[in-house]
C-alpha cells in the first residue's frame, strides 16, 4: 500500500511540476521576480539556461546550456564549427554551447577593454579536446550579437597542408597563391559580415591584371566578389581585405568593431606539409594567405580584439603531449603574439560533467541502460577523465 501511495504522489508531482523562468524586460540584469509557470511541455533542466544572450550571460550561468538560433549558425558559422559538433547539432536538431569560464572571462574583458588602445590578443589554450574551439566559438557568438565585423580563420592548419592547389604568385614570386581556399574564405566571410560589405569603401586601388582592378571608394564587397568570381586573385584580394580591415578599424569614420578569430594559430609558424616542385617543403611565411593573416596578428591597429586559440591539430611535427603556448606557437610565434592574455581550457568541473551528462540523457543521445545508472556515469567518468571530446567520443557508441 505504501509503494502505491508513493507513486500515487509521484505522478501527482510530475502533473503539477512548476518552471520557474525569470521573465526579462527590455535590457540585460534587469530580471523581474521569478514565477512559477506551469509546464508539462517544456519541463524543468538544471543543465539549460534560458538566457541565450551571451552579453548577458554570468558567472551563475556556468556549467549550463544555451541555444543559439539557428539564423545565427547559418551566417556566423558557415564554416567554422568543429565537424563532430556539427553532426551532433543535426541529430540533436539544436544547436547548443556550454557557458563556461573561459569564454565568460574573454567576453568579460570585451565589455571593457578601450578600443583607442592597440588591439588586445586573448589567446585560449589547454589539452586536447578541452574545449578551446568552442570557447572561442562562445566569445566570437557574443561578438556578433553586438555587431562585430568577424573575421574567422577556423581551421588556420588546413592553410599550411593538403592544398589542393598551389600557384607561384603574381603580385610577389617569392611566394605562393592557394586560390581555392582563399575563394571558399570569401564566400564565408561574406555570409557572416554581408551587412558590412555595403557600407565600408576601400581606402585603395588595386589592380589584379592589366583590365581587371578595383578603383578606391569602391565598396568592400566589390571586393571580395572580385575573388570569388576570378578565384586565380583570391589570394590576393583576401590580402586587400585584411589590409583595408587594419587600415579603417578604430578610425574615426568607421562604424564598426572588429573580431580577429583564430583557430590553431600556432600553425602560423608550424611547418607546412606542402611542396614545392623540387619536393623542397613551402615555409608558411611564403604562403600569401599565412604571410597577409600574420600581419593581422600584429596589434598595430585598433578598434577590436584578436581571439586565437592554440591547437595541436595545428603542430606539424610536435610533440602531441605539448599544449602550452610556448611550445606550440615557438619562439616565432611567441614573439609575434607577445604580449597576449592566456586563457587556459581545463577539462569539465564535475558540474559541468554532470550537466553534460543531463545533457545527453534528455537528447536520448545514451540509449545503453547501464550508461544511466550511477555506475555507468562513474566509468563515464573513469574513461573521458572529464575531457569533453573524450567524452563525447564515448558516449556516440552508447
Amino acid at each position: 500500500m505504501q509503494i502505491m501511495a508513493l507513486h500515487r504522489l509521484s505522478f501527482r508531482l510530475r502533473q503539477t511540476v512548476t518552471h520557474v523562468r525569470t521573465l526579462h524586460t527590455s535590457g540585460c540584469g534587469q530580471q523581474q521576480e521569478a514565477v512559477a509557470v506551469e509546464s508539462e511541455s517544456e519541463p524543468f533542466s538544471v543543465f539549460r539556461t534560458q538566457e541565450n544572450d551571451p552579453a548577458c550571460q554570468s558567472e551563475k550561468h556556468i556549467g549550463q546550456y544555451y541555444t543559439l538560433p539557428s539564423a545565427h549558425i547559418h551566417t556566423l558559422f558557415p564554416r567554422g564549427l568543429p565537424w563532430r559538433y556539427q553532426q551532433q547539432v543535426k541529430a540533436f536538431n539544436e544547436a547548443c554551447i556550454m557557458v563556461r569560464q573561459p569564454a565568460l572571462e574573454v567576453i568579460s574583458y570585451l565589455k571593457k577593454t578601450d578600443y583607442s588602445k592597440p588591439a588586445q590578443r586573448y589567446l585560449f589554450y589547454g589539452l586536447q579536446g578541452s574545449g578551446k574551439t568552442m570557447s572561442l566559438c562562445h566569445t566570437l557568438h557574443f561578438c556578433y550579437t553586438q555587431g562585430w565585423l568577424v573575421l574567422h580563420i577556423p581551421d588556420a592548419h588546413i592553410w599550411v597542408k593538403n592544398c589542393k592547389e598551389l600557384l607561384p604568385s603574381s603580385y610577389n614570386t617569392s611566394r605562393f597563391d592557394q586560390p581555392l581556399q582563399a575563394a571558399e574564405w570569401l564566400r564565408s566571410f561574406r555570409t557572416t559580415n554581408e551587412k558590412f560589405l555595403s557600407t565600408i569603401k576601400t581606402k585603395h586601388r588595386y589592380v589584379w591584371t592589366k583590365r581587371e582592378f578595383t578603383e578606391e571608394g569602391s565598396l568592400l564587397g566589390q571586393l571580395v566578389d572580385q575573388g570569388i568570381s576570378r578565384v586565380k586573385s583570391s589570394s590576393d584580394v583576401v590580402g586587400a581585405v585584411m589590409k583595408e580591415l587594419r587600415l579603417q578599424s578604430g578610425q574615426p569614420e568607421s562604424n564598426f568593431r572588429l573580431a580577429v578569430a583564430v583557430d590553431g594559430v600556432n600553425a602560423l609558424w608550424g611547418r607546412s606539409t606542402i611542396k614545392k616542385e623540387d619536393k623542397s617543403a613551402v615555409d608558411p611565411h611564403e604562403l600569401t594567405l599565412v604571410y597577409n593573416l600574420r600581419k593581422m596578428m600584429k596589434n598595430d591597429w585598433t578598434g577590436g580584439a584578436i581571439i586565437a586559440t592554440v591547437s595541436q591539430t595545428g603542430s606539424l611535427y610536435i610533440s602531441k603531449s605539448a599544449y602550452l603556448p610556448q611550445e606550440l606557437l615557438g619562439e616565432r610565434g611567441f614573439d609575434t603574439m607577445d604580449p597576449f592574455v592566456p586563457m587556459s581550457v581545463s577539462n569539465y568541473s564535475e558540474k559541468e560533467f554532470e550537466s553534460c551528462y543531463l545533457y545527453y540523457m534528455d537528447r536520448q543521445w545514451l540509449q545503453h541502460p547501464q550508461s544511466r545508472t550511477e555506475e555507468g556515469k562513474k566509468e563515464l567518468i573513469f574513461l573521458s577523465n572529464r575531457n569533453p571530446t573524450m567524452l563525447e567520443r564515448i558516449c556516440a557508441f552508447l
